[in-house]
């Protein structure tokens, strides 16, 4: 029996056994972060594992916290926090009477940074006063021990290290357990746990932010996701993601307000089949049409504001989109040669090993603060370096990602 099908047992054991669905979430996700856990309890086989969860009553919720892994910070992409404020926020606002609601949605909210992020935003632009008269924030996560956490209000210095000085000093009071957001603003924003895919979405919003999370998902989920944020929008509606994503899959129903911030407005009317997709049963035709679309996903690879590289599993070279031509100063003529022939390796020397790892580990690496030379300018980049497999768990290649930080 192969590797794919073990899983697929352990995945039905999950399902049927501990009440956790897992199969929505890409297999080469899974597999990466269950490998994580089995090896911290020495187990070497998914029937072993199986064995180890029956004698073991807590391990789901351990499992689940390491599958589930909250990664967020306040003002996380400042510069699309800085666009959201100052051209998103504003419209929302302009649209509504003083007494008319508000109303917003942070899924997948983990640990609470972004929903207090929103909340600070919001009251920043409307008052302390009007913004308890009219904002509610929903803030939503399947992970119970990171909402736990959100519900707390309380950060460590370092947790608080994006909030801008003034904000800081305005919204949080400095104690001895860490910083403390404002309990007034605190009071509109409303915890919950909320699964995307089994719960009703939350409906009437005017701006929903889920950021970073849609990539975790097989293409089908991702289909009914989005179909179902449609829904939850108002027309006119903003929503908010993370650098990761994209809405080529479903690009009909969502306007590009900022691609390279990746803010959209609710866009055309949902057809039939889509409202279908808004149930738990899908139509296959759903899914089709996310996963045939190669132009669009060409498109969206080739327009990204981010710098990407992709290479095959032999360590070729295979894709350059134009940001990364215009940063790195490359060419078509790169494509087709090994990673360690080309001559950005000589900056980013230990670049090739590292994609190297994360071809034989399919395990994705980071490299911070590397410097690039140009003729005209010195930049700080975090390099991400992340392994692309099928929904069959068959490695196809490896992205890399290359995000300025330079001050």
């Amino acid at each position: 029996m192969g590797d794919r099908e073990e899983l697929e047992i352990f995945l039905e054991y999950l399902k049927q056994n501990q009440g956790c669905d897992l199969t929505v979430y890409k297999h080469s996700t899974l597999q990466r972060r269950l490998g994580v856990r089995m090896r911290q309890i020495g187990v070497n086989t998914y029937h072993s594992y199986i064995d180890y969860f029956k004698h073991h009553s807590e391990e789901l919720s351990i499992l689940l916290d390491t599958i589930f892994i909250n990664f967020t910070g306040f003002f996380r992409d400042f510069d699309a926090w800085e666009y959201l404020a100052n051209q998103v926020i504003p419209k929302i606002i302009s649209r509504k009477k003083p007494h008319e609601p508000i109303r917003i949605w942070s899924a997948s909210c983990a640990s609470g940074e972004e929903a207090y992020t929103l909340a600070l935003l919001f009251a920043e632009a409307l008052g302390i006063e009007q913004y308890l008269q009219q904002v509610q924030i929903y803030a939503t996560d399947v992970d119970e021990a990171a909402l736990r956490q959100a519900r707390q209000h309380c950060y460590t210095i370092s947790e608080v290290a994006g909030v801008p000085p003034a904000f800081l000093d305005k919204y949080f009071e400095s104690t001895s357990q860490g910083y403390v957001f404002n309990p007034t603003l605190r009071r509109r924003v409303i915890f919950a746990r909320h699964n995307l895919l089994e719960d009703a979405p939350i409906s009437k919003l005017d701006l929903l932010v889920c950021r970073n999370t849609l990539m975790y998902f097989n293409p089908e989920a991702q289909v009914k996701i989005l179909i179902r944020f449609h829904f939850a929008l108002k027309n006119l509606g903003f929503i908010f993601l993370g650098k990761a994503e994209t809405l080529v899959s479903r690009s009909f129903l969502f306007t590009p307000v900022s691609i390279k911030h990746r803010i959209f407005s609710k866009g055309a009317k949902l057809e039939s089949n889509d409202v279908l997709m808004l149930s738990n049963k899908p139509s296959q035709k759903n899914t089709d049409i996310l996963i045939e679309s190669k132009d669009l996903w060409q498109s969206a690879f080739e327009t990204n504001p981010i710098a990407q590289l992709i290479v095959a599993p032999n360590n070729k070279l295979i894709g350059v989109n134009k940001s990364a031509r215009n940063l790195l100063n490359m060419s078509a003529n790169d494509l087709g040669n090994p990673l360690p022939t080309l001559p950005l390796v000589t900056q980013f020397g230990e670049l090739n090993t590292q994609v190297e790892q994360t071809l034989q580990n399919r395990s994705s690496v980071s490299i911070k603060n590397a410097q690039w030379s140009t003729a005209t300018r010195v930049y700080k980049l975090d390099i991400d370096i992340v392994p692309i497999s099928d929904s069959n768990c068959r490695l196809l290649g490896a992205t890399i990602i290359f995000k300025s930080v330079t001050n």
